[in-house]
């Protein structure tokens, strides 16, 4: 058991200069490659003011910098937060196809994001800059809360099966929603669409300083109950035996994954399957301990994102393809791999 200790200790952290690395080049590549060494000297120069690397230019820093920096940093911390809602899904339901898409969290979160990108609606006593987020969350929670009342309706004891029966239902009703809206606003129509599909395009920093107080209370407050995780992983049969109240454990955790769901989703659109390839591709290599499942569900998922958004918009350049796209072509192929080997 110590070495398996010690192998995942050593492989997390080569795991965080590996996402560096994939930052820097998801960085430096666009219509205009720049090297990665001054792509590292810009980064350190605004950080902690070193020397520019000769020949740099005023344009090359402000492309960087303003421009593709904070695209590829929102799309890491996407990915992260999208693999992480994933892992705790997967592990309260026990179930490897499951997924914040498939409990309809998702598609809340999106349609409450559709709803104000149409009306331009705001909420009154919070910053527009927080409205988005938040109004994802919101959305995204009330989504969750429902698909628990209509389980519990139909199955007293709400099996897993159930649950995720139920969130799959609300999800393709609330997709219809968005799509319906959007159709209701001829206008907007193509902007909803696109964004369903996932989209870091004029990205800047602000949304990483509105998305990162999410993050840090949904992945603390998931970190927090690890243990319980662990438990649950036996069987809820085996955990209320040793006195864990599940169905309390099992809404906290879904609270705590719908703040990542909800406010990435908001965010970026709606991005499949990064939530369900991450979390499994993990326990491959790390095992089943939640303790390591988070961490690098975060890490894997979110270098996984950089990875798919630089493809998306170098792959038809200057044009882009929407990298929720780009994660269905990977994902789809993974998703069968997965239901034929669960299957067996």
């Amino acid at each position: 058991m110590n070495i398996r200790i010690n192998r995942n200790i050593k492989l997390s952290v080569i795991s965080i200069p590996i996402a560096f690395l994939i930052i820097c080049i998801g960085t430096s590549i666009g219509s205009s490659n720049i090297n990665l060494l001054d792509i590292i000297s810009i980064i350190s120069n605004k950080l902690i003011h070193t020397s520019l690397n000769e020949g740099i230019t005023g344009q090359e820093i402000s492309i960087i910098f303003d421009i593709r920096l904070p695209r590829v940093l929102l799309a890491f911390l996407v990915g992260g937060a999208l693999s992480v809602s994933g892992a705790v899904v997967q592990s309260v339901l026990k179930n490897p196809l499951a997924s914040p898409y498939t409990l309809g969290v998702s598609s809340g979160a999106g349609l409450g994001a559709a709803i104000m990108i149409i009306f331009g609606i705001s909420i009154p006593i919070i910053d527009s800059t927080f409205s988005l987020p938040i109004t994802g969350f919101i959305f995204g929670l009330l989504t969750i809360i429902f698909v628990l009342l209509f389980s519990k309706s139909v199955d007293r004891l709400m099996t897993n099966n159930t649950i995720i029966l139920a969130g799959m239902v609300f999800s393709l009703f609330l997709s219809a929603m968005i799509t319906t809206i959007g159709s209701m606003h001829g206008d907007s129509i193509k902007a909803i669409t696109l964004w369903q599909m996932g989209s870091f395009a004029m990205k800047g920093w602000q949304y990483i300083l509105v998305f990162i107080p999410f993050i840090i209370i949904g992945i603390i407050g998931i970190l927090l109950n690890t243990r319980e995780m662990d438990i649950l992983t036996f069987g809820e049969e085996s955990a209320k035996a040793i006195g864990v109240n599940t169905n309390k454990i099992k809404t906290r955790l879904f609270i705590f994954a719908t703040i990542l769901t909800g406010s990435a989703v908001s965010l970026s659109g709606i991005i499949g399957f990064v939530d369900l390839i991450s979390p499994h591709v993990v326990r491959k290599v790390f095992g089943a301990k939640h303790n390591f499942v988070i961490p690098m569900s975060f890490m894997f998922g979110g270098c996984l994102m950089v990875i798919a958004d630089l493809i998306s918009r170098t792959i038809i350049s200057p044009s882009e393809l929407p990298v929720g796209a780009i994660t269905a072509i990977i994902g789809a192929p993974f998703f069968i791999y997965i239901y034929f080997k669960k299957s067996r």
